[in-house]
């Protein structure tokens, strides 16, 4: 479909950086936590640092497009090591610090690297153990880890030397950010992919900024706004998030610790945040669930707030407000439910913003009857995140909204797979010529491996991934993802959920608890000293969740239906290489790894279909 036109106004994100940092110098950046409250650093403060940073690289030799990693979690360091790195004309490569050392060593090794951040010392000992496997990395500089006076060196001196290298050449810096051309590398992503080693995905400049513009034409988004960061920078979804914000000029508070998540924003307040799906589900559980356990009237309320909610929702989707009776009785539930839930989240955010995995409708419209707006997005690492989104007064639930200005998209007529068209798409594969071709056409369309539809509004939505759409012994296609966020959304006590069934005669599937929910109904019912793994397979919690199985399958075609389910002894986590960092589940790895359960599902002989 024809793109809107968007002005790319940069030629490169170090420039647009400067640009920020010289129109609005004494502007709030950058918030981070630090000795137990929140500290600041303005624009101008952010350009001295990422000078310095600069300086002290090409003082150790970094020129034009060569490499430097990034291994850490996501915290202001990051960010001001990202910059520095693009405004001395160099490329960042992005390394999850859940990696392993052979991981790490992989993705260093295949960008050629030559520099390394290091967040501490437990990186620092994944560099070293692989240090005969990367005889390019000339320096690793660590954030907070020890230096070693050779080839560890700390954040600080790195600035320092950098700042005397500005001192004797002040002109240097600026000479070297204008000469970075649109076409330049700028960063080098690998796909944590779901199987088989992670390719790079290689971002030139433009493809950022022209990302930062679309999202500066969407108009949603204003200096005066407030952004919380805690997704992994590492990820393209943290990445164009932290450039839209230079192109706007809005604050960021940056801490990638989600176990402080919550605690954190009531005390930042911000307008807006992004997250992956699995936040939004696990608030939805606990909020529910509370509710449940509180029983009698408190309950009793909380359902006449949720119905009131619901019924105003509708009528805020149609584009109308709730008058009259309603009004007051929202205003009602508001007060003694809702005003509760957004105070959890600082009680001043305009809307979330929903990627990286499919957000359930049930959980988007829950949310949206507390009056907390959901926008669900959709993109790749190949298209620099973002491609489409809903918008605060045209959305959609169950969508991903509308491409971004700049943005063209078609579905293939053969099967519906998105096609995508934009200067946000990669310019290839690293080093790797011929499956660059397998999903880059020769006239710039990146084929997703995603299936949509588009409804009579021109809303798309994403109804599963191409590889995996499962094909049942008879014949049947089934979308795993729609199931999974069913069940999901139906049931407070299940976290994750891997529907199974291809070339099998029916479909089953694999569950995991959520340890909060399930240890609170376990106190209730006298089973409160037993671990997770022995409820797991305990035959009162099988029997919890049986019922809610059933509620999904007399929502689905009858070859759809999950006949038997598995419940796994502990939660997915991304140290056992069961989620991507992004908290995308691995289905082919949880096959593999519980293939015995699975087989186990299909050893009866007649099962009733």
């Amino acid at each position: 479909m024809p793109a809107e036109t968007v002005e790319i106004k940069y030629p490169s994100v170090a420039k647009m950086f400067v640009d920020r940092a010289s129109d609005t110098p004494n502007a709030e950046a950058y918030r981070f936590p630090a000795d137990g409250t929140w500290r600041s650093l303005t624009w101008l403060d952010a350009l001295d640092r990422v000078r310095a940073i600069s300086g002290g690289l090409r003082a150790f030799g970094l020129t034009a497009e060569q490499r430097v990693g990034v291994l850490s979690s996501t915290r202001y360091e990051w960010i001001l090591a990202d910059l520095g790195v693009l405004c001395a004309g160099g490329a960042t490569t992005t390394v999850y610090p859940s990696n392993t050392a052979e991981e790490c060593a992989y993705i260093l090794s295949d960008s050629d690297a030559v520099m390394v951040f290091a967040e501490d010392d437990d990186q620092i000992a994944k560099l070293r153990a692989q240090r005969d496997n990367l005889p390019k990395v000339a320096k690793v500089v660590t954030f907070d880890g020890t230096p070693d006076g050779d080839w560890v060196i700390s954040l600080a001196e790195l600035e320092d030397r950098g700042r005397r290298a500005h001192d004797a050449s002040p002109a240097e810096f600026d000479r070297v950010v204008d000469g970075v051309k649109p076409e330049d590398l700028a960063t080098l992503i690998y796909t944590s992919g779901t199987t088989g080693k992670p390719k790079g995905v290689r971002l030139v400049h433009e493809c950022w900024t022209y990302e930062a513009e679309a999202m500066a034409a969407l108009g949603i988004m204003s200096p005066s706004d407030l952004q919380y960061l805690w997704l992994p920078l590492s990820h393209s979804f943290g990445k164009v998030l932290q450039v839209g914000q230079i192109r706007i000029g809005f604050p960021t508070a940056v801490d990638g610790r989600i176990d402080k998540l919550v605690d954190n924003l009531a005390v930042v307040r911000p307008t807006f945040m992004a997250a992956a799906p699995r936040i939004f589900e696990k608030v939805h559980n606990k909020v529910v669930q509370g509710a449940k356990d509180a029983g009698g009237l408190k309950y009793a309320i909380f359902k006449w707030a949720v119905g009131v909610g619901r019924r105003v929702s509708k009528l805020r989707q149609q584009g109308r407000e709730p008058t009259g009776l309603l009004a007051l009785q929202f205003r009602i539930a508001d007060k003694l439910v809702f005003s509760k839930l957004k105070a959890r989240f600082g009680g001043r955010v305009r809307f979330f913003i929903s990627g990286s995995a499919p957000l359930s409708k049930d959980i988007a419209e829950f949310f949206h009857a507390a009056d907390i707006l959901i926008l669900e997005g959709y993109g790749l690492t190949e298209t620099s995140a973002a491609s489409f989104v809903n918008r605060p007064d045209k959305f959609r639930f169950g969508t991903v909204g509308f491409p971004l200005p700049g943005t063209e998209f078609q579905l293939a007529p053969e099967d519906s797979e998105i096609w995508i068209r934009s200067p946000g798409v990669m310019r290839g594969y690293h080093n790797l010529p011929e499956q660059t071709a397998e999903v880059l056409t020769e006239d710039g369309w990146l084929k997703t491996g995603d299936i949509g539809e588009v409804d009579a509004d021109r809303f798309l939505k994403i109804t599963d991934r191409k590889k995996d759409l499962i094909k049942t012994s008879g014949g049947k296609y089934v979308a795993p993802q729609l199931i999974e966020s069913k069940l999901k959304s139906l049931c407070p006590y299940v976290s994750q959920v891997i529907v199974h069934g291809d070339k099998r005669k029916y479909v089953t599937a694999l569950v995991t608890l959520d340890d909060e929910n399930i240890r609170n109904w376990a106190r209730g019912v006298g089973l409160g000293d037993a671990t997770l793994e022995e409820l797991a397979a305990s035959d009162q919690v099988r029997q919890l969740l049986q019922p809610y199985f059933d509620e999904l399958n007399a929502g689905l075609a009858r070859y759809e239906t999950v006949k038997k389910f598995a419940i796994l002894p502990r939660d997915l986590s991304v140290e056992e290489g069961e989620l991507t960092p992004s908290l995308k589940v691995k289905r082919k790895a949880v096959e593999q790894r519980y293939m015995h359960l699975l087989d186990a599902l299909y050893d009866e002989a007649t099962v009733s279909l």
